[in-house]
């Protein structure tokens, strides 16, 4: 048989070929601190070797599911400090998840440096993706007869692995040398004849989905695909064709006879459950499916606070990294704090504190080049202004000069505007967020008479900021404006807000306050409904407390609740507020836009979140759920060897007011690979358009707080009913390969 292991899975592949070899890079940490280290892909495919120093003394490995990115290029601040712009086309970097530092590396050649980008990019994206070979025999023994390298009807540990990575069962190492050991009766540190199918069999069985196989599968003991449509109507309630259940035989049926007979077997239904149509999250919420023409202001926009920290707010580090992150997570308004620096260049920093400084320059660079990979869809630029006229015309200078066409600098149209454009007609455009000399007019009457750098107030944002910092003196100084700064202000001028009615009388469309958590979650209780139509002609934007020096979040869905667009988060800072706002922006292609519910955009409608009258608002739901099962559940504490987890499940939903709740199963001793709670709780849900549910599995313990397992935050109109799987993320926000929650969901008109 044709050995068939992850090596040969690219077999011939001249990338893959090159990676196995490896090579000596050039490893950069500093100015002084560069040498010369051996690199190369483990026989694995999925780790990277690495030799640590030059005598081969330390050696290292890391996993490429710990790699977020490969850059090509001199692309990380490391390589632009550090390194000259002559070896530009031979560098490249490995971006980690988390809080690892970059690996910065360069090649002797750039051919060299384009192979192991390309190389470890295709490695990273092929790991799972496997063309299963036609076969008519049943696909499981094939498999395993490929997998068994040297044709001796026997199975090694390693050759196991490999077999199952290849029947795409992701699978968590600890879990196979426990079922291995478990099936090795013989004792032979090899599984052969009928070890190997009892090796199999405990690996997929799934008592639950035999049961709902065997309550579906009605055609001699198969699913037929009116089996199958039966199944898909009645229990996910899907409104679906036979021809769509014909579709999912023919692309998730393993064995050939079945597929042939248009039945789908126990392995191909499980495959199917596993898969993105038996997933929790609505396949048809994943692109964008929203009316993207609406005015900018109609739309909840992801927004960061304070972008250029990594860490804290008194002493960390400044980074062009830290808006790379947050734009590649599909940030749509980003924060950049603007004082004078040296040599007239403007820097950018947490202004009276240790944090380190970056250049404004190069953080609009870096901006330019990240902005649009992962949405198309508008950035804005909030600048928190406390520079010299001087620096200000600088910054003027580089924005123009970097962001080019793409920086907006005239209302679109020929007439001056009454109303924003929508997230559509500025497509890959950068809005400059700011104060402004004069009312956005003057873009049409070129001889406007201000004078060039008339005194403004001081970005209000930044006065508070300050006061807070410094409460003996009360910042009352102006601060001058250059007009050239001025001018690119466009649909986003910072003004002070009084209350809603001035707003009201005096405030045009496109003039913007900014509201300190506080005075905005007192608005937000107090005042919803005049909030709430405030938002429905400007724009609002809302950041952290001052006092949150150790980057914490405050909760954005009060915020959410009451229309706010631009509701400001730390990013840098995984937490429960984090998972909230990525459940918010993750339908609708991830694109850092959401269109708000109807009722926060009507100008008749009385929508008020704490008091919850009839209207079109109120569209009650029970929710039921039923936490069935978890699947290979990772290890919390690596250290101990003992360690097994005790896993329990919380349900948590986010909302209005009287939506607000959160249930939990009971835990489950020493069991992570397939602990079963089959737990039910019914919730109800008045406002399903503002809801977000939340799925959280701890390791309980009596002792001490329960340790974070996995979990998995979506909007409620995303969710799919019936029998579904959750994914499971980490507290980062990175998918945990091997792991998931097995639940039941229906949710009914109440």
């Amino acid at each position: 048989f044709q050995s068939h292991n992850s090596k040969n899975k690219y077999n011939g592949d001249p990338d893959l070929q090159f990676l196995l070899k490896g090579g000596d890079l050039l490893k950069v940490k500093s100015k002084s601190w560069r040498k010369t280290r051996l690199f190369r892909l483990n026989e694995d495919c999925k780790t990277v070797w690495q030799q640590t120093s030059k005598t081969f003394k330390s050696d290292s490995s890391f996993s490429l599911e710990d790699i977020d990115s490969v850059r090509y290029g001199r692309q990380t601040e490391g390589l632009q400090k550090y390194t000259d712009s002559s070896v530009e086309d031979r560098c490249f970097s490995i971006i980690f998840k988390g809080r690892r530092k970059n690996l910065d590396l360069i090649a002797s050649s750039k051919e060299e440096a384009k192979r192991w980008v390309s190389g470890l990019e295709k490695v990273m994206t092929g790991m799972h993706s496997l063309n299963r070979q036609q076969n008519s025999e049943h696909w499981f023994y094939n498999c395993m007869r490929k997998a068994d390298k040297n044709a001796d009807n026997k199975m090694s540990l390693k050759e196991l692995k490999h077999f199952l990575r290849q029947i795409n069962i992701e699978v968590d190492d600890s879990y196979a040398e426990m079922l291995f050991k478990k099936c090795d009766t013989s004792n032979s540190g090899t599984l052969e004849g009928s070890e190997i199918k009892h090796f199999y069999d405990l690996l997929t069985y799934r008592e639950e989905i035999d049961v709902i196989y065997g309550k579906y599968a009605s055609t001699n003991g198969q699913m037929s695909s009116g089996d199958l449509l039966y199944f898909l109507q009645n229990e996910q309630r899907e409104s679906v064709s036979l021809e769509y259940a014909k579709k999912l035989i023919e692309k998730y049926e393993v064995d050939e006879t079945a597929k042939q007979n248009k039945y789908m077997s126990k392995d191909g239904f499980l495959i199917y459950l596993n898969h993105e149509e038996g997933s929790i999250f609505n396949p048809a919420h994943k692109p964008i499916y929203q009316d993207m023409h609406q005015p900018l202001n109609h739309y909840f926009i992801s927004s960061s606070h304070n972008t250029y920290l990594m860490e804290d707010q008194l002493k960390g580090p400044s980074s062009t990294e830290a808006y790379i992150k947050a734009l590649m997570k599909s940030c749509r308004c980003v924060e950049l704090d603007c004082w004078d620096g040296a040599n007239g260049e403007p820097v950018i920093y947490h202004g009276h504190t240790l944090t380190s400084k970056v250049l404004f320059k190069d953080v609009i660079k870096a901006i330019k080049e990240y902005a649009f990979k992962t949405s198309q869809y508008p950035v804005i630029l909030s600048l928190e202004n406390h520079c010299s006229t001087e620096q200000q015309k600088i910054m003027a200078h580089h924005l123009t000069s970097i962001l080019g066409s793409a920086l907006l600098t005239q209302p679109l149209g020929h007439q001056m505007p009454n109303t924003f454009p929508g997230p559509e007609e500025l497509k890959g455009r950068f809005l400059i967020k700011g104060k402004r000399l004069n009312k956005l007019d003057a873009a049409f009457n070129n001889n406007a008479t201000e004078d060039v750098d008339s005194v403004s107030e001081e970005d209000e944002a930044a006065e508070l900021k300050e006061a807070e910092q410094k409460p003996k003196e009360k910042s009352s100084k102006k601060i001058k404006l250059a007009k050239e700064l001025s001018d690119l202000v466009i649909y986003c001028k910072s003004v002070h807000f009084s209350n809603f009615e001035h707003s009201r009388d005096n405030q045009a469309f496109y003039e913007m306050a900014s509201f300190k958590e506080s005075k905005a979650m007192n608005l937000a209780e107090n005042s919803a409904t005049a909030f709430i139509h405030h938002n429905m002609d400007k724009l609002s934007r809302i950041y952290p407390a001052g006092s949150r020096t150790d980057s914490s979040n405050y909760n954005p869905v009060p915020l959410w609740n009451a229309g706010c667009q631009i509701v400001a988060l730390n990013f840098q800072t995984p937490g429960k507020e984090m998972d909230l706002n990525q459940a918010r922006f993750l339908p609708n292609g991830k694109c850092g836009y959401i269109l708000k519910p109807e009722f926060q955009r009507d100008p008749a409608s009385q929508f008020d979140p704490a008091n919850l009258r009839v209207g079109p608002w109120l569209k009650r739901k029970t929710l039921h759920v039923m936490i069935i099962s978890a699947q290979q559940l990772p290890k919390i504490n690596e250290n101990k060897q003992k360690s097994i987890v005790d896993p329990q499940v919380k349900v948590e939903i986010y909302g209005v007011p009287d939506d607000i709740a959160s249930k939990q199963t009971h835990h489950i001793d020493n069991n992570g690979f397939n602990p079963q709670w089959n737990t039910k709780f019914q919730f109800t849900i008045h406002v399903p358009e503002l809801a977000l549910v939340r799925f959280v599995v701890e390791d309980y313990d009596a002792a001490s707080h329960n340790d974070l397992i996995g979990l998995y935050t979506l909007p409620f109109t995303s969710m799919q009913n019936g029998y579904r799987h959750v994914p499971l993320l980490t507290k980062r926000g990175n998918l945990i390969p091997s792991a998931g929650l097995f639940v039941h969901i229906m949710a009914l008109d109440a």
